[in-house]
């Protein structure tokens, strides 16, 4: 996997905005997806303790899975230390240092990045899923637990059943129902794929519980990872 040096670390907040801001143009947005991706990968970020500022030990994990199985192809978790201050709509500065570690660490080149976090559904435009896209040329969503911008009206009680979400009159994601009767997920487009296939992705992903298989192997792996180092 290719992963390309377009920018610095910043050191403040206007530094990352302006990272940011000139990385944003070369999202490809809606554009066709993978339909049927034959290895998906998951990436997720657990912290030692409250996950405070920075400094903070985190655990990146990448785990890869057969795009029809499900099944495990390929891990990889990088330990390391929290990179930036916590600032909202710059969360991804904190994880990619560790995060791009872990993702050196594979032999498989995934079809599609699953993000625990946001694409485009963002303050501006260009979340952790959008920021990894750009630098891996990866096809990349975000599928995250919550709304981190916009609006959206109540989604049906089924699974399938979906809501767009709004952020000043435009469509930045979509409200997804992945389990009858359970909570929603957000999912919005990081890089290299369009909105309806990314949600088809994400039912693909989510046979048994709400949260993508890919989000719970890697969010396991990284909290094993610090244990097992005696990181709590």
């Amino acid at each position: 996997m290719v992963i390309r040096e377009l920018h610095g670390w910043p050191s403040t907040a206007e530094e990352a905005e302006a990272i940011q801001d000139r990385l944003r143009p070369m999202l490809e947005l809606d554009v066709p997806g993978p339909v049927a991706p034959r290895t998906v990968a998951g990436l997720d970020v657990s912290y030692a303790g409250d996950g405070g500022g920075t400094g903070t030990p985190l655990a990146a994990a990448a785990v890869v899975l057969d795009g029809a199985t499900l099944e495990v192809v390929e891990e990889s978790v990088a330990v390391g230390t929290a990179a930036f201050p916590y600032v909202p709509g710059l969360f991804a500065f904190r994880e990619l240092p560790t995060l791009l570690e872990a993702l050196r660490g594979l032999t498989t080149t995934p079809d599609l990045l699953v993000c625990d976090g946001f694409g485009v559904a963002h303050p501006r435009r260009f979340g952790l899923a959008c920021h990894l896209g750009v630098l891996t040329g990866l096809p990349a969503i975000g599928v995250g637990k919550t709304a981190f911008v916009g609006a959206y009206e109540e989604v049906g009680a089924r699974r399938g059943d979906a809501s767009p979400l709004l952020d000043g009159g435009e469509v930045v994601g979509r409200v997804l129902r992945t389990r009858d009767g359970v909570k929603p997920v957000f999912v919005s487009v990081g890089h290299r794929t369009d909105l309806d296939t990314a949600c088809r992705n994400v039912l693909a992903l989510t046979p048994e519980f709400r949260l993508p298989e890919t989000t719970r192997r890697a969010d396991r792996l990284s909290r094993d990872a610090l244990s097992s180092r005696g990181i709590g």
